[in-house]
């Protein structure tokens, strides 16, 4: 792409993941003006549309994560005020980013998610629905994974390895959204394949998340310098890497995804199976980030990276 851009990024926002997403932005702010386009930050307040109206940008960069930026919300403005951007639009935001809505899916698609139960507060706290938990820990057994059905960055994902700790678990996750998962523990190695799109989407080489003192991947690893170990490529055998990237492009066409897209994956320790967790449509793109990472290890380096999602945009519009 040689034609100088005006392209607005999209960043901070009114989401708990606003620092991340701070980060993100400055990284492509600094890859945007090292390839000669003008970057014109905008953080996502009340006068967020006027913003964009005002900045006159031919693209605008979708560096935000959580709450609007990956739900449809500011996808929905910026297809009203006729501006390309890039990722996903609404439809396939709203269903990746829903994460009760996105396992509904996959499961009638007959792509492997780990069992799980949708719970409502409403439901718990209204109408009894607490004393269904001994049939759920019945049914999935410990350990347990609960988290918030919408969000990202592991932000309200809690770990129940026994009856007693499941409710505190619910009540962490509940801080975060009124839904929420109760979902089977997959014991193995976390696994990340990240997909951007050419003439068709790509699947990058597997990275896997290894953090170095917990057992369990959480916000403070994943974001924390140093405190997680990326392998990229994954050292997995060539079976069990083409299966994860062939999982992750069905997922990203089930969902209806385009741009670029990260899907969440787990290899069970005794089985060797894959199983998807979830599909994230606003991949993070700082220094700890897997989305550059698997670009790298792919020879795409992070300008390149940046215009290859930048084509896509303006190539869709």
């Amino acid at each position: 792409m040689s034609e100088a851009l005006r392209v607005a990024v999209l960043q901070g926002g009114r989401s708990l993941e606003r620092a991340v997403s701070l980060r993100s932005g400055a990284q492509v702010r600094d890859g945007l003006a090292r390839l000669g386009h003008t970057a014109l930050p905008i953080d996502t307040d009340g006068r967020l549309v006027q913003d964009l109206i005002a900045a006159r940008a031919d693209v605008a960069f979708v560096a935000l994560h959580g709450r609007d930026g990956e739900d449809g919300t500011i996808q929905e403005v910026l297809e009203a005020l006729g501006i390309p951007y890039t990722g996903s639009a609404p439809a396939a935001c709203v269903r990746a980013t829903d994460k009760i809505l996105a396992k509904h899916l996959m499961r009638a698609a007959g792509i492997p998610t780990p069992a799980f139960f949708a719970l409502h507060e409403a439901v718990v706290k209204e109408l009894g629905g607490a004393d269904a938990l001994p049939n759920i820990e019945a049914q999935l057994g410990f350990p347990m994974v609960v988290k918030p059905a919408r969000g990202g960055s592991a932000l309200g994902v809690k770990f129940a390895r026994r009856g007693s700790e499941l409710p505190g678990a619910m009540v962490g996750a509940f801080s975060y959204d009124t839904r929420i998962l109760v979902e089977r523990h997959i014991k193995g190695r976390d696994l990340a394949v990240s997909i951007i799109e050419g003439e068709r989407p790509e699947a990058l080489p597997v990275v896997e998340a290894v953090p170095r003192e917990e057992d369990f991947y959480d916000y403070e690893s994943r974001y924390g310098i140093g405190m997680t170990t990326f392998v990229c490529p994954a050292e997995l055998e060539a079976e069990t890497t083409a299966r994860a990237q062939e999982l992750a492009l069905e997922v990203y066409a089930l969902l209806g995804c385009r741009g670029f897209a990260r899907v969440d994956l787990m290899l069970e320790e005794d089985t060797g199976e894959l199983f998807v967790l979830e599909t994230n449509v606003v991949p993070g793109l700082t220094e700890t980030s897997l989305l550059p990472q698997a670009a790298d290890a792919a020879g795409i380096g992070f300008d390149e990276l940046l215009e290859r999602i930048l084509a896509s945009a303006l190539n869709r519009s």
